[in-house]
């Protein structure tokens, strides 16, 4: 069966509710710290995909999710580049998000050269609340049979606003309002992203950032197991 591996670093700490997602919905996982990765004791293409995890990885110490993407480019930019030429999927969570749009692999797929940023809610404040998302038309494994469809989940984040180029992305998920509608008014859009930016894939559909939560969407005693649709798209491609 297909591995998929979760990475994870000091401070990281939606780790353990990400696999149990992945397993629960027909897949294989692996918690593979970053350290093992950069000492060699891993290698990226040992797995099928990779999620990178909620959380506030090194503190958000100079920045949320920098630090974290500095060790990608830094260390392991050959490794990063042959995983993405073998399109193979990513998922960054969250700080896992803004660690992809750090690393500059959201969303062109350019390590080492940023290209979006994930800055500081426009309500100055740390985010803990439900929202609705709303599932675009755009093609993405990850979000096959689900266009058009509203998705419960929660999301917590302080730094979320989506600041994105005019090309080379694709929204995926939007904000709404309870009427389904996409929307910049807060608190349905809790970050005051423009375009109601929720997700965004790059231009192969293969690698997305999600601010909300969707391994807190998984469970029956969770308010909705929306999330769990995600990581049941990911596991059925992998067994293609």
């Amino acid at each position: 069966m297909a591995s998929i591996a979760v990475l994870y670093a000091p401070g990281t700490n939606c780790h353990e509710e990400t696999v149990a997602a992945v397993e629960r919905a027909g897949g294989k996982s692996a918690l593979v710290h970053l350290q093992d990765l950069v000492q060699g004791r891993n290698r990226l293409m040992d797995y099928h995909a990779a999620i990178v995890p909620g959380g506030f990885s090194y503190g958000d110490h100079l920045g949320a999710g920098r630090i974290f993407a500095t060790m990608l480019v830094a260390k392991l930019r050959d490794q990063l580049a042959e995983f993405l030429d073998a399109k193979r999927p990513m998922l960054g969570i969250c700080n896992g998000f803004q660690i992809l749009a750090e690393a500059g692999i959201l969303p062109k797929r350019q390590p080492g050269t940023r290209a979006m940023a994930l800055v500081e809610n426009q309500s100055s404040h740390f985010e803990d609340r439900r929202v609705r998302l709303l599932v675009s038309q755009e093609k993405s494994m990850w979000t096959e049979g689900l266009g058009g469809m509203i998705l419960r989940m929660p999301s917590a984040h302080g730094e979320g606003r989506a600041l994105v180029p005019e090309s080379g992305h694709r929204i995926l998920f939007q904000f709404t309002d309870a009427q389904g509608n996409s929307t910049l008014k807060y608190p349905d859009n809790p970050n005051g992203s423009p375009d109601a930016v929720a997700g965004v894939t790059d231009e192969t559909g293969l690698v997305l950032g999600l601010m909300p939560h969707p391994e807190r969407a998984s469970l029956a005693s969770h308010y909705s197991q929306d999330g769990l649709k995600l990581f049941e798209n990911l596991v059925c491609w992998l067994k293609r």
